[in-house]
């Protein structure tokens, strides 16, 4: 862990992520009073829950979470969304 004065970690702040980066824990004081922590970021596999990495897709992730009748796939549309569909003349938003 090193500790770095505001000036310096303003002049060298790319330098002083990229070793936060690599994991180093860095601590920016204002004279020789501790005031910030430098520490890398979760990367994005951390922070997923378990078992579950960015991109890659898991078959069954929302199994009994999402239900839909199936009334809502089989039964007719009603008239006036067919003619939306089906793109008649009579629409107003044209």
């Amino acid at each position: 862990m090193a500790t770095i004065t505001i000036h310096k970690a303003k002049t060298q702040l790319s330098k002083l992520i990229a070793r936060a980066e690599a994991g180093e824990e860095i601590i920016i004081a204002r004279g020789k009073e501790p005031v910030a922590r430098l520490t890398p970021v979760a990367k994005v596999k951390e922070r997923l829950p378990a078992g579950i990495v960015k991109g890659k897709r898991v078959p069954g992730l929302l199994k009994g979470k999402v239900s839909l009748p199936d009334s809502f796939f089989f039964d007719p549309l009603p008239e006036e969304e067919l003619k939306l569909w089906e793109g008649s003349n009579d629409d107003p938003l044209r």
